[in-house]
């Protein structure tokens, strides 16, 4: 019997990480090393060179991130570090030890003046520091690893972890209203999905083609319309203001428009995306 594939999957306690945990048994033909900042700092280099050595690494799916949006327009050294810096380094270390790599970015490098979905191609123009981190991540990944495979997505959630989907049910179960942006426009993505397709991906026997894909689930709706969904699913009798982004000031710009066209990563790797309700339909009953 042919020994099984290394996977590491790092940032494995986020909401991304967590999906691949859950989906792990699912692909026994892969051994799979789940680290965290703790056990495997990515900021580390010469400790990830050294696990990567000692674990014949196959995959590493770099599910490590700093997603403090808002915060990130303070602390800039560290998201700047974790974001750009260190996946430079992971994408360089994989290229040395032969590793097929995954790394995600954001709807977020996009300036939200589009009206329809951004493609792959698109003139980048973060209008937030965490954007910024992010494509300078993309760029540093690009240019140390050409066969590295970047995803960008857009407005996760998951049952793990901290997001919208989870933040709205706390909230509807708290309040008799809450008010949610109805003048931002995206995609959500559960990451259970994104974790699949990318499983998908990589036992899929395809010549992995490097680059720069999006992946989110089909539809594009605001911050109000995803907030009416999960009252609907969750049967709550909480109600749901919409608001304009003026009237709920931020610290870091969010783009007005930042859905992703979908169709390089379909055709490529043969890959289906669910719509984004039935996906909220499968992670609220999870949920409850």
């Amino acid at each position: 019997m042919d020994s099984c594939k290394n996977i590491l999957v790092t940032g494995a306690n986020g909401q991304l990480g967590m999906e691949f945990r859950a989906l792990a048994k699912l692909f026994p033909a892969y051994q799979f090393f789940f680290t965290t900042k703790d056990d495997l700092p990515i900021t580390d280099t010469s400790l990830v060179e050294k696990y990567f050595s000692e674990k014949e690494i196959y995959c590493c799916i770099n599910c490590a991130a700093y997603t403090a949006v808002d915060k990130s327009e303070t602390d800039r050294d560290t998201a700047l570090l974790v974001n750009a810096d260190a996946a430079s380094a992971l994408a360089s270390i994989c290229k040395k030890y032969k590793s097929i790599f995954f790394h995600f970015s954001t709807d977020y490098v996009f300036d939200g003046n589009a009206h329809t979905a951004y493609t792959e191609n698109f003139e980048t123009k973060p209008v937030n520091f965490y954007g910024q981190t992010k494509l300078e991540g993309e760029q540093q990944v690009q240019k140390n690893n050409a066969d590295a495979i970047i995803i960008r997505t857009s407005w996760v959630y998951s049952s793990y972890g901290k997001n919208f989907v989870k933040t709205m049910l706390r909230l509807m179960s708290e309040k008799e209203s809450i008010a949610v942006v109805n003048d931002q426009l995206g995609s959500p993505t559960y990451a259970a999905d994104l974790a699949l397709a990318v499983m998908h991906i990589l036992q899929s026997g395809t010549a992995l083609q490097g680059g720069i894909y999006h992946y989110c689930n089909e539809g594009v709706i605001s911050w109000y319309d995803f907030a009416n969904e999960i009252k609907l699913l969750s049967h709550s009798k909480c109600t749901v203001n919409a608001i304009s982004t003026s009237e709920y000031p931020t610290p870091a710009k969010r783009p007005k428009y930042s859905a992703l066209q979908t169709d390089k990563i379909k055709n490529t790797f043969h890959i289906t995306i669910p719509g984004w309700k039935d996906s909220l339909y499968r992670c609220i009953k999870l949920l409850q």
